[in-house]
């Protein structure tokens, strides 16, 4: 069966798929990754993606609400224009978000980071030990919390509610939300 990029059987599968100087620099990241990564993460494959998750065993809520999708901690991907390791442990902690800009500067290696997505063309253009100290600062439990507590609820294992809209309003007597109100 031949290798499905957008589905790759495994984490080993994914990188042998790659280029020579992609499959050389993801493997040295996948390797910072693995090396920091604390007890309990599960290495995987998903969304096209070698992904890190936080098993459904641990958190059968999944992602999003979907049952069938674990969460995900750290994803790494080549991309077409560049390869990407996404830190959502980073994008959900505000203290750790911080500490990780801070950190990577005093490298003084360009950062290239949206919300979780830290941009590189080359391996040479990571700060991997700011990575892997990044990668080891949030357990699974601490991570689950985190995570619930941004989707609005008070403890993981209660029901997960849709975070509210910034400015949505409740309209007594109206169902949809999102329905405007003639005036």
């Amino acid at each position: 069966m031949p290798f499905d990029v957008k589905n790759p059987a495994s984490a080993s599968d994914y990188v042998a798929s790659l280029p020579s100087d992609r499959k050389q620099a993801i493997a040295a990241v996948r390797s910072v990754i693995k090396r920091h990564l604390p007890k309990g993460y599960v290495e995987t494959t998903q969304y096209g993606m070698i992904s890190y998750v936080v098993p459904l065993s641990t958190y059968p809520d999944g992602y999003l609400g979907k049952k069938d999708v674990p969460l995900p901690y750290i994803c790494l991907a080549s991309q077409k224009n560049h390869m990407a390791v996404y830190l959502m442990c980073v994008y959900g902690d505000a203290r750790l978000s911080q500490w990780f800009t801070t950190a990577w500067k005093k490298t003084g290696k360009k950062l290239d980071m949206g919300r979780s997505c830290l941009r590189f063309k080359s391996v040479d253009d990571l700060a991997l030990n700011v990575l892997g100290e990044a990668i080891g600062r949030v357990s699974v439990k601490d991570y689950v919390t985190l995570y619930a507590r941004k989707r609005g609820a008070r403890d993981p294992a209660e029901k997960q509610a849709p975070a509210k809209k910034a400015g949505q309003k409740k309209v007594p007597g109206k169902k949809a939300a999102g329905r405007k109100t003639a005036r």
